[in-house]
């Protein structure tokens, strides 16, 4: 009765990765439970949350060819402009966001084009804009862009909205560390630099200010909601999020906060369960309304009774 704060499976966003072939579900070795599907298992996977009260999905592709400008994240017949499809003819009221990011697709791992070794900004935001406009045409209900380019959120919101797609929001990763908690969702993603790193556009992890900033830039262009990734390491800057802004607040428990505590379960060292509930509670009790959350199903479960 007097629990401050509560958790539900309508809190969390379910994160699949989608690749191209039929019946395939490879297990991720870093991140335990979690696959690299094609479209038909991944929509058998969504119709599981679905049915356990998770109401939405976030999508990552995994493309067969990979380029230096990542045409496969804007093409209209690319693997996750089918995935939408495919989602949304299957699972009524699924609620389909998608990533909006370049490096899943570029040959060389990084978010954006690359000019003599640099990010070039406004080349990738184009490119940003041309990819979340595919998905909105292929039906996607959400697109959220991860790349962390200066002004992309103004440019991805003008397309929509020239694109006769006024009424799909932007969740923006407005404060996204340049983060070591990363790195097994670059074995699911298979988006691993090839050189260097991505400090140069993402955020510094020992700055709190700055992400005010990054945030109140990204609401100032048009983001409907807001993200901190990750999550755990990062509570204060969701709860100074929470506290300064009167938008929803969405948190990424990312790949390294979830292989932690699978790898510490089962070794014995921490109840999974437990710890993966206190985890979730803490990133809701900082003040996210919604956690992207490779948790949804088993937590689900648990919560489900």
């Amino acid at each position: 009765m007097l629990r401050e704060t509560s958790l539900s499976p309508s809190d969390f966003i379910y994160p699949l990765f989608v690749v191209e072939g039929k019946g395939v579900r490879k297990e991720i070795s870093s991140m335990p439970g979690c696959y690299q599907e094609s479209i038909d298992k991944a929509i058998e996977n969504a119709k599981e949350a679905k049915l356990l009260g998770v109401p939405a999905i976030i999508l990552f592709g995994i493309p067969e060819h990979k380029d230096e400008v990542g045409s496969g994240a804007y093409d209209e017949n690319g693997i996750i402009q089918r995935a939408i499809k495919e989602l949304k003819n299957a699972i009524a009221e699924l609620y389909v966001i998608t990533d909006v990011c370049l490096c899943e697709y570029t040959s060389h791992g990084h978010c954006g084009v690359i000019r003599d070794g640099d990010v070039v900004n406004d080349e990738t935001v184009d490119l940003l804009a041309k990819e979340a406009l595919s998905h909105a045409r292929s039906g996607a209900d959400m697109v959220a862009p991860s790349d962390m380019m200066d002004g992309r959120v103004g440019a991805i919101r003008d397309a929509l909205d020239e694109g006769g797609f006024s009424n799909v929001p932007v969740m923006s990763y407005a404060a996204k560390y340049a983060s070591a908690f990363y790195g097994p969702f670059r074995e699911a993603a298979e988006s691993t630099p090839q050189f260097g790193d991505r400090r140069s556009y993402q955020m510094d992890p020992p700055n709190r200010r700055e992400a005010m900033r990054e945030v109140a830039l990204d609401i100032d262009e048009g983001a409907d909601i807001i993200m901190v990734k990750p999550a755990l390491a990062y509570l204060d800057i969701i709860s100074d999020v929470r506290n300064n802004f009167d938008v929803p607040v969405a948190a990424y428990s990312v790949s390294g906060e979830y292989s932690l505590i699978k790898a510490a379960g089962k070794l014995g060292w921490v109840d999974e369960n437990r710890v993966m509930l206190e985890s979730l509670t803490s990133i809701k009790r900082a003040g996210a309304d919604l956690i992207l959350t490779y948790f949804a199903k088993d937590a689900a479960k648990l919560l489900n009774g």
